[in-house]
């Protein structure tokens, strides 16, 4: 296929592209860049740092990857920038370098980055993820598979979101939010399972009534959590998705959002 580049984009010698890679006009491609079969450069984009792309992304107009973490503790040593395959960044996407000494920001395979989002310094995106225009990730927030994060929406560093939940619109996001579930308020609450997504994602009846069973006890059972845990453990044992979600809440470092409270 060969590799297309417009007449007024700027590409290091040094950087590597693969076979079918195209740059718009105005682009910039820095030294360490190495980008994969068929990704598509839009206009005006700088991709710069040790940065990694995988094959058939498309990279919107004035999206910014691979610059410097904006964090304070970084000292100007290498890190990186790793994105996955099949990713659709939109226009003015801002993705940052890992802060320490090859520390890694990662985005995985098949997302889907809106308009504007920013992703800071060392973040962890899975897979098939969508954030949202202005959806605003700050330092070491982990994402991960299937999630959908609302505009306009910003979540603390260090907070995780797990697999298949869903986060509303202008949500402030402090602490990680389980999965399977919907969070949305200022600060975010959760308001119950995910269950459109969970059958869209064709989880079984059995499966979903489970994961309310364990829902309904963790956050309405009047237990404590390591009381909700146990009676979870010994009603729905052998179940992967149950313990996926009990294993998610006993690694928490920031807690879980609560549920919020019904007027």
């Amino acid at each position: 296929m060969g590799i297309i580049i417009h007449p007024t984009a700027i590409v290091s010698p040094k950087a590597e592209l693969a076979d079918g890679v195209e740059v718009g006009p105005f682009s910039i491609i820095g030294d360490n860049v190495k980008i994969g079969e068929g990704t598509k450069i839009g206009p005006s984009v700088s991709i710069e740092g040790w940065t990694r792309i995988g094959k058939k992304c498309q990279i919107l107009k004035g999206a910014v990857i691979g610059t410097p973490a904006q964090d304070v503790r970084y000292k100007g040593g290498r890190s990186f920038v790793e994105i996955g395959d099949n990713n659709l960044i939109r226009e003015y996407v801002t993705i940052h370098r890992g802060t320490d000494e090859d520390s890694v920001t990662h985005i995985g395979n098949d997302n889907f980055l809106m308009a504007f989002c920013h992703i800071a310094h060392n973040c962890w995106v899975g897979d098939h993820v969508v954030i949202a225009n202005m959806g605003t990730l700050a330092g070491y927030v982990r994402i991960e598979d299937r999630v959908i994060i609302g505009g306009l929406t910003a979540v603390h560093q260090y907070v995780r979101i797990g697999a298949y939940a869903m986060v509303g619109g202008c949500a402030k996001v402090v602490k990680d939010i389980p999965p399977f579930t919907l969070a949305d308020g200022h600060p975010a609450h959760l308001w119950g399972l995910n269950v459109i997504g969970l059958r869209r994602a064709n989880f079984p009846s059995w499966v979903r009534n489970c994961l309310n069973r364990a829902y309904k006890i963790l956050f309405r059972s009047g237990l404590n959590t390591t009381q909700a845990l146990e009676k979870i453990e010994n009603e729905l044992e052998g179940i992967a998705e149950v313990e996926y979600l009990c294993k998610f809440i006993r690694t928490s470092k920031r807690g879980i959002c609560k549920e919020r409270e019904k007027s």
